[in-house]
C-alpha cells in the first residue's frame, strides 16, 4: 500500500525525557480511537513481523532509553503503524528539540470515520503542540510548499503559499502547515489567533474543543483532495486566514 493511498498522522510535541510515558499514551490513544485495533507487533531490520507479548512493558523500557520504536498491528493486508522520531534542536522551530509522532493508516471508511478521534486521542496523550491528519498525496504537496531547498519545484504548487523550513520558524507552538484534520493545542491556537468568531464561523462548524483546551479543526467534509477546486479553495482560504502558519507572518 503506497503512502499516497494512506492517511498520514504527524504530531509535534516537546522532546522525550527519561522514563517518558508518552509513547505508551500514544499507542493506547490510537487503540482507543480505532475500532478493533491491536498494536502488538514490531518489524525487524529484515522487515519481518515480530509479536510483542508484553507490549506495554516493552514500550516503557524503550522510553527509559529515550526511544519510541515503531509498533504495528501485524496485518500486512491492512497495515497500521506508529513511531516516534526525535528531532534535533538545530532542525526544529525555536531551536528546541521535538518529538514527532508519525502514524500511517489505511484510507478506507473505517479509518476515515475514526481519524478525528485518532488525532485527538494521540495528540492529547503526548501533549502535542500541533499536528494533523492528511492523505499521503497532501503530504507530498506540503513538501513541495516548504523551502528553500536544493531540489523540488522552484515555487509552491497550485497557487499555495511558500512555507518556511522548520528551523526558520521562531516558535515551536506555530503550526508548520495545514492538513485535512488539524490539531491545535491551546498554545498553538493562541499563536495563530484561532478562533475569531467573526472570521472563523465556517471552520468552527467543523471544529471541536478537546479536554485540554485544544482544537480539532476539519477543513473539508471529505478528505482533502486538491483536484477538487472547492477543496483547493478551502485550503487557500485557510492559509490566507492564518499567515502565522509556516512562519509566513514574520517574512
Amino acid at each position: 500500500m503506497s503512502t499516497r493511498n494512506r492517511l498520514i498522522l504527524n504530531l509535534y510535541a516537546s522532546a522525550l525525557s527519561e522514563n517518558d510515558g508518552r509513547p505508551l499514551a500514544a499507542v493506547h490513544g490510537l487503540e482507543r480511537a480505532f475500532p478493533g485495533l491491536s498494536m502488538t507487533w514490531q518489524v525487524s531490520n529484515k522487515g519481518q513481523l515480530i509479536a510483542i507479548p508484553k507490549r506495554d512493558a516493552w514500550l516503557a523500557e524503550a522510553a527509559a532509553r529515550g526511544e519510541f520504536p515503531l509498533v504495528c498491528n501485524g496485518d500486512e493486508r491492512y497495515p497500521v503503524t506508529v513511531v516516534g522520531r526525535q528531532q534535533l534542536a538545530s532542525e526544529s522551530p525555536g531551536g528546541q528539540p521535538q518529538l514527532q509522532v508519525h502514524a500511517k493508516l489505511p484510507q478506507d471508511t473505517v479509518a476515515l470515520a475514526a481519524a478525528a478521534d485518532v488525532l485527538e486521542q494521540v495528540a492529547e496523550g503526548i501533549r502535542a503542540l500541533w499536528g494533523l491528519v492528511a492523505p499521503g498525496a497532501i503530504m507530498e504537496v506540503i513538501a513541495d510548499q516548504t523551502g528553500p531547498k536544493r531540489y523540488g519545484p522552484s515555487k509552491p504548487p497550485l497557487g499555495l503559499p511558500a512555507l518556511k523550513m522548520p528551523w526558520d520558524i521562531h516558535s515551536p507552538e506555530t503550526p508548520r502547515h495545514l492538513g485535512w484534520l488539524n490539531y491545535w493545542s491551546s498554545a498553538a491556537a493562541q499563536a495563530i489567533g484561532f478562533p475569531d468568531p467573526s472570521r472563523d464561523a465556517e471552520l468552527l462548524s467543523r471544529a471541536r474543543r478537546t479536554a485540554t483546551g485544544g482544537w480539532v479543526v476539519q477543513l473539508t467534509e471529505a478528505p482533502l483532495d486538491l483536484d477538487d477546486p472547492a477543496h483547493l479553495d478551502a485550503l487557500q482560504r485557510a492559509y490566507a486566514r492564518f499567515p502565522e502558519i509556516g512562519g509566513r507572518a514574520a517574512s
